[in-house]
């Protein structure tokens, strides 16, 4: 079998997660197939993986939901994520939880100690990952795609997150107050005035960081880094790109500063700015059809979103020498043989680790001695020798 990529979980642990009381999975291989019938679990793994860096997670569910629900258990409970990783800077120990079922936010615990900010996370583990409900990526709204854009820029630009949120804050404080001066209250202009401009500093901050990723993208899709998968142009409807587009960043913010004041009595009516990086919209072109993905085929889309997952994780490995983790959940429905077959021919040539699910081990055969296949079945996690040479790589598990 393939040696282990340099980002690779080598061990899960489990604790009153979802559908698994317990259990200690070593995952200490580059490709992990995870078959089981509907509900077995096996996105509930990729979900617990998904957890272990910074963010919602694949779901983006909440801490009250994640708990373990036996027979007669309540809603939720106490609940923990563990893993071990190989890194290119050596092992690291990773663990998120809860112990609070009623708690927001979940804790970190990097190497037994609390992390100085979920950055130092981001910055030594990535993980990247594709599932059925981010198929409606384009009919679904903007903001949809808006969070699937900003996900793939945090992973290569961890501050981007800190300027989404200042941005967001500004803006909701922007709100109150231009709803208290529609409603009749008295409000201060020189505090309406800073928070215009911190909505001018951070906005174009997130709408730069969008535009280099973007590039990035398309340079990496156009240098066919996603083997036979057909290329999506990404593009952002967004009056700050377009500013960009144009001129530097401080003419951008300059004139969205001026944007914003001038619109103030628009804003009030509508009930928030109306222009603005919340507003931006990610659009994707079928390079070979020139047409916009929404009017293709719901196959031509997979592909399209596959591709562009497989470009993103290039552009990783390249930035961090280490290709991040690959999550694929149910990745070979809406895909055709040919395009499985070339799925399976790049993913090893990625440098990445992957783990996929699906209910039909066979699909994956094709993926030989290059993975390990685990069977799925609610609450455990056993090796399985789904095809020839996966015996002699089925030792160390242990599912509980």
């Amino acid at each position: 079998m393939t040696s282990l990529p340099p980002l690779s979980l080598t061990r899960l642990t489990l604790t009153r997660f979802r559908s698994y009381p317990a259990l200690d999975l070593d995952t200490a291989a580059p490709i992990l197939v995870l078959a089981g019938e509907n509900g077995a679990g096996k996105t509930n793994l990729l979900e617990a993986i998904s957890l272990l860096v910074p963010g919602r997670g694949l779901r983006g569910a909440r801490m009250a939901e994640l708990g373990h629900r036996g027979s007669g258990d309540a809603a939720g409970g106490p609940w923990a994520v563990a893993g071990r990783f190989a890194t290119p800077l050596g092992p690291l120990s990773l663990g998120t939880g809860v112990e609070d079922p009623s708690a927001t936010r979940r804790s970190f615990r990097l190497d037994g100690a609390a992390p100085r900010s979920q950055a130092e996370i981001a910055s030594r583990v990535a993980a990247v990952w594709l599932t059925p409900q981010m198929d409606r990526l384009f009919l679904d709204g903007a903001s949809a795609r808006r969070r699937f854009l900003d996900r793939l820029v945090w992973a290569l630009e961890p501050g981007h997150a800190r300027e989404v949120a200042a941005y967001d804050t500004a803006m909701a404080e922007r709100n109150r107050l231009l709803a208290e001066a529609r409603d009749g209250g008295r409000i201060d202009p020189l505090w309406l005035a800073s928070l215009e401009d911190a909505m001018a500093r951070h906005g174009v901050a997130v709408a730069a960081a969008r535009r280099v990723l973007v590039a990035r993208l398309n340079a990496a899709v156009a240098g066919g880094v996603a083997g036979a998968f057909p290329a999506a142009e990404a593009s952002i409807a967004c009056t700050l790109d377009s500013a960009l587009a144009e001129g530097p960043a401080l003419d951008a913010e300059e004139r969205f500063r001026a944007a914003l004041a001038e619109g103030r009595a628009g804003d009030a009516a509508s009930g928030g700015a109306r222009q603005g990086p919340h507003r931006a919209d990610l659009v994707l072109t079928h390079v070979a059809k020139r047409l916009p993905a929404p009017l293709c085929s719901t196959g031509e889309q997979k592909a399209l979103l596959v591709g562009l997952v497989l470009a993103h994780a290039a552009l990783i490995g390249a930035q961090r020498g280490a290709a991040p983790i690959l999550l694929l959940d149910e990745v070979a429905a809406h895909l055709d043989r040919p395009r499985r077959e070339a799925l399976f021919d790049v993913l090893p040539r990625l440098g990445a680790q992957v783990f996929l699910t699906g209910t039909d081990a066979g699909v994956f055969a094709p993926l030989g001695t290059e993975a390990r296949l685990l069977r799925v079945r609610p609450g455990e996690v056993r090796p399985e020798a789904g095809w020839p040479g996966f015996a002699a790589a089925q030792d160390g598990l242990r599912g509980v």
